[in-house]
């Protein structure tokens, strides 16, 4: 992901809510230069969906990231990952994942799944990626979460 494929990632994210949490365009450009791994799924020359990864110790300021990383000291923390409604379905976001774990070397991929409001597709889509819970918490933006993780090494 660039800065140039910006416009597109907004778009998708603005179109994921409330599965992902809405971020204006400066804020998700901050993420971009915070992530270690930020990938764009291109079909044709088209951003057809995305994913932002953060590592351990950036000044990102989520209760998620911070909870993880007080219980979890080598990951990688994907805070936001979409696909635009017209490739759903078609495994964008599996092939994302797959990405993410063979650029990382840390021992943990680790997200958050909303349990209020449920996103029911994608607890079943993490469940089929290996990933368990390992807490929960209440967000300062008025979602539950499950926190999930998943071993790589």
């Amino acid at each position: 992901m660039t800065e140039a494929d910006l416009a597109a990632v907004v778009a998708i994210n603005e179109a994921g809510a409330p599965g992902v949490h809405p971020e204006p365009p400066d804020q998700l450009a901050a993420i971009l230069r915070d992530s270690c791994i930020a990938l764009v799924a291109d079909i044709e020359g088209v951003v057809a969906g995305f994913c932002q990864v953060l590592p351990p110790g950036t000044g990102y300021r989520s209760v998620n990231y911070a909870w993880l990383g007080a219980h979890y000291d080598d990951f990688v923390y994907l805070d936001r990952v979409a696909v635009a409604p017209e490739h759903r379905g078609a495994g964008i976001g599996s092939q994302l994942y797959a990405e993410v774990e063979r650029r990382t070397e840390a021992t943990w991929f680790t997200l958050e799944v909303n349990l209020r409001p449920r996103n029911e597709g994608s607890l079943r889509f993490h469940a089929r990626h290996g990933f368990v819970e390992v807490g929960q918490q209440e967000t300062d933006y008025g979602a539950r979460v499950s926190l999930m993780a998943k071993r790589l090494r």
